[in-house]
């Protein structure tokens, strides 16, 4: 029964920690730019993982293929997803932008049943579906309107692509190296390469925490991410991609809960009441499902 709880407990336990993790980067944000602020993530993130690699990885990973995945995906992930998510907003705004990247899990599910010849289940594609509808309803705020260019639509379905097929390439990594500290490890070093490499291309100082304490927020966020990160990637070595993907995506319904309860930035509507009642059967059927 155990090694059925564990992925779900572990996928839902990586989006209470992405949601924390948004949380703290906002902080972070009110003392810095986006690209600084990015930087000092991935920078502790990327710190956490050095930290503890002692004691996860053996010279043998090295030299197998999914090293050259896993850092493949470090380029692509953050830096192409979080870039196109930017854009998005720029021509969309972020409603659309977060309302059009809400179904991730629908690409997961696409990636999972075609790359990795996954299971695509009745309850599985129900609670799936729920969850979509769950967080379309939650981000969605106001009319749609006409003002903006069809093809701008690319940029967060694109950040969704570019999502789902990196869960899907880790899953593939890990039948060649079964440890999901090494992906982590891989991808923020790289990662961490591509952001430097940003900033002294904008011939932007390196922002510094001690200067600037607000920004400690965002080495905050870095370490939740880090263990999000972490976290995630073992669900995806214990269950297929199609259960994971939708449960970690839940995490806007944490960060709602932690501006309600904390930070006092939300006020509980009835459209927060109904995303709550779709997402809620969604996650226990696709966790059963498991």
């Amino acid at each position: 029964m155990f090694e059925f709880i564990l992925p779900v407990a572990l996928s839902i336990g990586a989006g209470l920690l992405f949601a924390i993790g948004t949380l703290l980067l906002s902080l972070g944000l009110r003392h810095g730019d986006p690209q600084s602020a990015t930087l000092l993530d991935i920078g502790a993130a990327a710190v956490v993982y050095w930290l503890f690699s002692p004691f996860f990885i053996e010279s043998w990973f090295w030299f197998t293929s999914a090293t050259l995945v896993f850092a493949a995906l470090g380029v692509i992930r953050p830096f192409v997803s979080s870039n196109l998510a930017a854009l998005g907003i720029r021509y969309l705004g972020p409603t659309l932008t977060a309302t059009f990247s809400s179904i991730t899990p629908l690409f997961a599910a696409g990636f999972g049943i075609f790359l990795l010849g996954e299971h695509f289940t009745l309850p599985i594609g129900i609670g799936t579906a729920t969850i979509i509808a769950a967080l379309i309803i939650l981000t969605h705020r106001g009319s749609l309107g006409t003002s903006w260019p069809v093809w701008a639509l690319a940029f967060p379905l694109g950040a969704a692509v570019v999502r789902s097929f990196a869960h899907a390439m880790t899953k593939l990594g890990l039948a060649i190296v079964p440890e999901p500290f090494y992906v982590g490890f891989i991808g923020y070093s790289v990662s961490l390469v591509v952001a430097l490499a940003v900033q002294r291309a904008r011939r932007q100082p390196m922002p510094n925490p001690v200067r600037r304490p607000g920004l400690w927020w965002c080495v905050a966020a870095g370490v939740c991410h880090a263990s999000a990160v972490m976290m995630m990637n073992s669900a995806l070595l214990l269950s297929p991609l199609i259960i994971v993907v939708p449960l970690v995506s839940i995490y806007p319904f944490f960060t709602l809960a932690l501006s309600l309860a904390i930070f006092r930035r939300e006020t509980l509507s009835a459209r927060t009441v109904i995303a709550v009642l779709l997402v809620v059967p969604g996650v226990l059927l696709i966790g059963l499902s498991s």
